[in-house]
């Protein structure tokens, strides 16, 4: 039998096995065709990416080296408020940089750059896997990737652009040694502050050159690499300037882990606190502040992202309205820089700083903000800061909470006319931490309405409020209605929460005031009406922008409802009285915080929603300072000067605008339930000046001292017996328990008097503000209490 024969007979005899086999088996490929397969698909993959490797080209750098200014202007599109962008950059050899500080980038960004070959396989798997599986989005990068992208291509997150990034940085690894590589993109990243570059950054962040950097310090910018203006520590909100401390840790743990650092060098390295920001050119007056607003909403909504952004080569068009913004500065002024005296008194009328923002209820447009006196003299934008307490202007989401609710913990339900005990440093009950806070001058009111409560700002009525309302629904109803679910102050642990513990900006507290005054409708305040990028050939990139469609927060009759309440607030027996200046119909509410360290008045039109928060800041360590003092007086309220700037911005800003009255649904002859806590525990008569009565229209009594409202109240009382009070204004009031060694006691002050012009019949002449809690008796070591 010849070979070719016997070939023939094998073949035959195959086919004829296969014949044989089930026919669900004769359907699978044999192993020969299957290896053929993956075989020839195999050769087509080594095949392309050897044709993609060489189409591919290196291309010349991209126009970042002469990245355009981007123009900021107002909302009418052609005011222009700054410009800013130019490209803050000086390249520098490998050799100028420390060893320590590119050990300490490479430990942050790629801890495989010195083996891989210009990209990570296995990182790439790695971050697409996490991806995948929800772990959020990561992007596997390797330097040498990362500098392709920065100094070859653009930031564009497409599959196109990336599998470019992935070619190039091949043959950038093979045609440029390691050094280079991370010179190049040590010179070409975004640090934050403006600084485009290694040596830039370490002037903007330590006022050195960058041979000069420390082993903490190199790591502290390599750290920034990851969020270059999330983790400015001097700017950042608590909770990311904790990430940006624990990113440092973990560069540090990287390059001991790398053989880099000894352990002995890593525990004696400690966190090196940069200089404070400075300002950029052309930011000067109001510019810098409303520039800042724009960007940080452009990033956080996603719209784009810091480096993108700083780039270059964008026209904004803002929702700043200048006369309002310039109504705005001018009302600070008037009302306030012109009243104090640094001469005079060194001691407590300097460094007195001002928060502002104002917000259409029915857009959420941001028409204008206040966020210092000046960008090139103070580079922080107080506008946007979360470290300061709002105090009673948070009692309007207790009681917003406590309409949702409808009724207390026994049944009793909840409306405006629900009747509170009002008897100073009552201890609440069904809290989760022990709380008595005290009344504005310690006044016992006895039984009041949830309505006088608020229009008096009787801090033992709605610290019991709130947790008959729950303290939970009272949180998750400030996040509905605007405040951001990650400030401090927030947590439904603490029973102290109910009195304004929260720290908003003042742009997310004019953001939830707005959902009031819009019947419950909420939109989130943005500040950005256009972005759009010419390029060079003519085309133009126009990102989308976010739909601005209301969202349904709390039913609009318990809005109205809160609203109706707060109209009272604006009267001349409320704590916000001087708003009555304003001769529209208006509501609000004042807030004033534990020490006097912040005063606060959130009020709103039917048309406008502005907030002004007031408080005092060292310089140098920017710890807060108590505004007792301040323009001679002995303490500040937030019915005098927030209120005072409020009104005369208001006057401004809506000054030949017809005006509206409220529109709202609401019943205020809803009967008046009673419920006033009994105290099961036996309790002593605590001494008091008088005990009041309430009169049919709720007046404080006559025999007793008038409060000034909304001042701050002494600091919260040590753990007190469980049980309430017996009801009624003759009931005893529990003994007052000793504070804790921890705790401020400050003694009674006087009330302040204004020298201010008086204010229409019936108004008080200093109308002063509220104050909101104190914190529980063992308040977490972060958070300040309030009272």
């Amino acid at each position: 039998m010849t070979l070719s024969t016997r070939r023939q007979a094998k073949r035959a005899a195959r086919r004829a096995a296969r014949r044989a086999l089930p026919r669900w088996r004769r359907i699978l490929p044999t192993w020969r065709i299957t290896l053929g397969t993956l075989a020839a698909v195999l050769l087509l993959a080594v095949g392309a990416f050897a044709a993609l490797y060489v189409i591919v080209p290196v291309p010349d750098p991209n126009a970042h080296a002469v990245a355009q200014n981007n123009i900021y202007l107002y909302a009418d599109g052609t005011t222009e408020i700054a410009r800013t962008g130019a490209v803050n950059r000086t390249d520098v050899t490998i050799d100028q940089i420390p060893l320590q500080t590119q050990h300490a980038v490479v430990s942050a960004e790629d801890r495989t750059f010195y083996r891989n070959r210009g990209i990570d396989l296995k990182g790439m798997l790695r971050a697409g896997w996490n991806t995948l599986t929800g772990k959020g989005m990561q992007g596997g990068s390797t330097i040498t990737q990362q500098y392709v992208k920065n100094y070859y291509l653009t930031q564009d997150k497409t599959i196109e652009r990336k599998g470019r990034e992935l070619f190039i940085a091949l043959k950038v690894d093979q045609q440029r040694d390691k050094p280079d590589i991370l010179a190049g993109y040590l010179n070409s990243s975004y640090f934050g502050r403006g600084a485009y570059g290694i040596q830039s950054a370490a002037h903007a962040y330590y006022g050195v050159d960058v041979s000069a950097l420390t082993l903490a310090q190199g790591a502290y910018l390599a750290s920034l690499l990851q969020a270059p203006s999330s983790y400015d520590v001097k700017t950042a909100t608590p909770a990311n300037r904790e990430k940006a401390i624990a990113r440092w840790h973990y560069t540090l743990d990287g390059m001991v882990q790398l053989g880099f650092l000894t352990n002995a060098e890593r525990a004696a390295t400690t966190f090196p606190e940069p200089n404070d920001p400075q300002p950029a050119t052309g930011l000067s007056g109001q510019a810098g502040y409303l520039v800042g607003v724009a960007d940080d909403y452009l990033v956080s909504a996603g719209i784009i992202d810091t480096a993108t952004l700083k780039a270059g080569g964008w026209r904004i068009t803002t929702t700043f309205d200048k006369p309002k913004q310039d109504a705005f500065s001018k009302a600070v002024q008037d009302e306030l820089t012109d009243e104090l005296d640094p001469r005079t008194r060194p001691t407590t009328d300097t460094d007195v700083r001002v928060a502002g923002a104002s917000v259409e209820p029915a857009t959420g447009r941001v028409v204008a903000v206040y966020g210092g006196p000046d960008y090139a003299k103070q580079p922080y934008n107080d506008a946007l800061r979360q470290d300061n307490q709002i105090g009673s202007t948070f009692k309007p989401i207790d009681l917003a909470a406590g309409l949702i609710a409808q009724h207390t913990l026994d049944g009793t339900r909840i409306t405006p006319d629900t009747r509170y005990d009002g008897t100073s440093e009552r201890p609440v009950t069904g809290g989760p931490t022990p709380y008595a806070p005290p009344n504005e001058d310690d006044i016992d009111y006895g039984d009041i309405t949830l309505r006088y409560a608020m229009v008096k700002s009787v801090n033992s009525v709605y610290a019991q409020e709130g947790v008959d309302a729950g303290l939970t629904r009272v949180r998750d109803t400030a996040v509905k209605l605007g405040i951001p679910d990650n400030v401090r102050g927030m947590d439904p642990a603490n029973t102290s929460m109910t009195l304004g513990t929260a720290t908003p900006s003042a742009i997310d507290l004019a953001g939830a005031y707005a959902t009031l005054a819009n019947h419950g409708q909420a939109n989130a305040p943005w500040s950005v009406l256009k972005l759009e990028r010419v390029h060079t050939g003519g085309a133009v990139d126009v990102p989308k922008m976010p739909d601005h469609t209301p969202v349904d927060a709390i039913d609009r009759s318990y809005a109205d409802a809160v609203t109706d309440v707060l109209r009272d607030v604006v009267s001349p027996r409320g704590t916000g009285a001087a708003a009555l200046d304003l001769g529209r119909p208006a509501a609000g509410k004042t807030g004033t915080t534990d020490s006097n360290l912040s005063a606060w008045f959130a009020g709103y039109t039917p048309e406008l929603t502005t907030t002004v928060g007031l408080f005092r800041e060292n310089p140098k360590t920017h710890a807060k300072e108590p505004l007792t003092g301040t323009a001679g007086l002995t303490r500040i309220n937030g019915g005098a000067f927030p209120t005072q700037i409020w009104t005369a911005y208001m006057a401004a800003a809506l000054n030949g605008t017809a005006t509206q009255q409220f529109d709202l649904q609401t019943d205020r002859d809803t009967p008046a339930p009673s419920y006033s806590p009994s105290s099961s525990a036996t309790s002593t008569p605590r001494p008091t000046a008088t005990t009041p009565t309430t009169t049919a229209a709720e007046e404080p009594p006559t025999s007793a001292p008038a409060p000034a409202p909304d001042t701050p109240t002494r600091a919260p009382s040590a753990p007190a017996p469980t049980g309430d009070p017996a009801p009624g204004p003759t009931a005893p009031s529990p003994p007052a328990p000793q504070p804790t060694p921890t705790q401020e006691q400050p003694s009674p002050t006087a009330r302040p008097t204004h020298t201010r012009p008086t204010h229409p019949t019936g108004t008080p002449t200093t109308p002063a503000a509220t104050n909101p809690p104190a914190a529980s008796a063992t308040p977490p070591a972060h958070e300040v209490p309030a009272q």
